[in-house]
């Protein structure tokens, strides 16, 4: 069998370069917890998305995951089965401080698997984007804090805090409609596994014409 050379060669490696990048951009994306919502805006009630993906290199699950919230005036999370959950609450100042919900016995995330945390809260309306801390916790007892700033370039952190946008228009994002929404809303990793897939398909394309190349000469 012939080495591939000139045009043929130079698609294979334009090829796995493509899929390289797309692999870069995609990994990353997919190994941070992001938060999600339908329609954020200033002042509104939304239901809120934590994307929560298992990390550990030994093999132990995620079993407990809090979210620290920003002194909202009220929130309410939703039913998850095999796993309880409480609300820190200020009592004197009337707002929740937290999130928490924990997985019973045998319970967890495993490295192969992910989970959708969600919770209704009333955003704040005196900014245009709110950060969401999370404490990540393992049931070897490892804890990963995700609660780092953007760094002082613009670059992003090793565990950056899920940060939410608040640009919506607001309406009524409450009750059911607002479940529905969240449910139906595209996570941040969807992006990351669309331009995966497209270059997947450019690195396909780029292998036959390759082989058509080569057939030719």
């Amino acid at each position: 069998m012939k080495p591939f050379t000139g045009a043929p060669r130079r698609a294979l490696i334009t090829a796995g370069a493509v899929v390289t990048a797309a692999l870069a951009v995609a990994a990353p994306a997919a190994a941070h917890v992001h938060v999600d919502a339908a329609d954020p805006a200033p002042g509104a009630t939304s239901v809120l998305t934590f994307r929560v993906p298992g990390e550990s290199d030994t093999g132990a699950l995620t079993t407990e995951l809090s979210v620290a919230l920003p002194d909202v005036a009220s929130a309410r999370t939703e039913l998850m089965p095999g796993w309880t959950t409480r609300l820190d609450r200020d009592t004197a100042a009337g707002t929740v401080r937290s999130a928490t919900w924990t997985a019973a016995p045998g319970t967890g995330i495993s490295s192969d698997q992910f989970a959708l945390f969600r919770v209704s809260v009333t955003l704040p309306d005196n900014t245009d984007s709110v950060s969401f801390p999370v404490t990540q916790t393992y049931s070897d007892g490892s804890v990963v804090r995700w609660d780092q700033a953007p760094l002082p370039d613009g670059a992003e952190p090793e565990h950056p805090a899920p940060v939410l946008a608040l640009s919506g228009s607001g309406g009524d994002d409450h009750g059911e409609h607002a479940d529905h929404a969240a449910a139906q809303a595209p996570t941040g990793d969807a992006a990351a596994r669309w331009l995966a897939g497209g270059a997947l398909v450019v690195a396909a394309l780029a292998v036959v014409m390759a082989l058509v190349g080569r057939r030719r000469s």
